[in-house]
């Protein structure tokens, strides 16, 4: 009795014994196919570099937002600087131009010391008749507009044959001794006065201050057609026309 009820327990147990064996397979079976499944799902994703492939653009990037604040170091007063090659540029650009001011300088210093030897070189042995002469002083500026200015104030004084001071003076002596007083040396005689200082066209080209002169006559031109001119003894130094001049004539500028 007791054997044939043991025989259905047995029968069970073994039953499930296998049933058992059978479905620890399946599990483990699932267990790798899940472990495989997750590997391959992880491999499957794609690789992203769209973090990379703009490293290089975006740090040379010189775009800035409208409105962006950044905290005022854009309106920052930065001083500029200076190479040295720069530095040393300026340097020399200086000193050159300091060197050409001190040549200015010395050359109008030069100017005036030979002006008041030539005055004082003329006057010297004038005689009685220049000490009591009142010998107007010339401007300081060296221009041909100031000599003929200076010019026109010796109206009236006296014509002397050979003469070159204001006691007395020929054509060519009253021009040789007005350019004096502007530290010009002249030649005394009008053909040799011909060749001085540089040569003017026409007289269209004309200005104050040009010597208007040929091999006869020598003159100063004041503008306007007109020169101003020691003539004769009768008529001493006076205000002319070109019509003085009765044959051709040259012009010479010299100041």
């Amino acid at each position: 009795m007791k054997s044939i009820k043991l025989f259905p327990l047995i029968t069970v147990l073994a039953a499930t014994s296998f049933a058992f064996v059978g479905v620890a397979p399946t599990a483990i079976a699932a267990s790798d196919a899940t472990r495989q499944e997750a590997v391959v799902a992880t491999r499957s994703f794609p690789k992203t570099n769209a973090v990379k492939k703009n490293i290089l653009a975006e740090s040379t990037s010189t775009q800035v937002e409208s409105g962006s604040d950044w905290g005022g170091v854009e309106s920052l007063n930065v001083p500029q600087t200076k190479s040295q090659a720069e530095k040393d540029q300026e340097a020399a650009d200086k000193k050159a131009q300091e060197e050409e001011q001190a040549r200015a300088q010395a050359q109008a210093q030069s100017q005036a010391a030979n002006r008041s030897e030539s005055r004082t070189a003329l006057n010297t042995g004038s005689g009685t008749a220049s000490s009591t002469t009142s010998i107007p002083a010339p401007p300081a500026t060296a221009t041909g507009q100031a000599l003929a200015q200076y010019a026109l104030q010796f109206q009236g004084y006296p014509y002397v044959a050979g003469g070159n001071q204001p006691s007395g003076w020929d054509c060519s002596g009253f021009v040789q001794w007005v350019f004096s007083q502007f530290g010009v040396s002249l030649p005394h005689y009008s053909g040799a006065q011909m060749s001085v200082g540089s040569p003017v066209g026409s007289i269209a080209d004309a200005a104050p201050g040009d010597i208007i002169v040929n091999s006869h006559h020598a003159a100063i031109y004041i503008g306007n057609g007109m020169v101003i001119n020691a003539l004769d003894p009768a008529q001493g130094t006076q205000v002319t026309s070109l019509a003085v001049f009765t044959s051709s004539y040259v012009i010479r500028r010299v100041l």
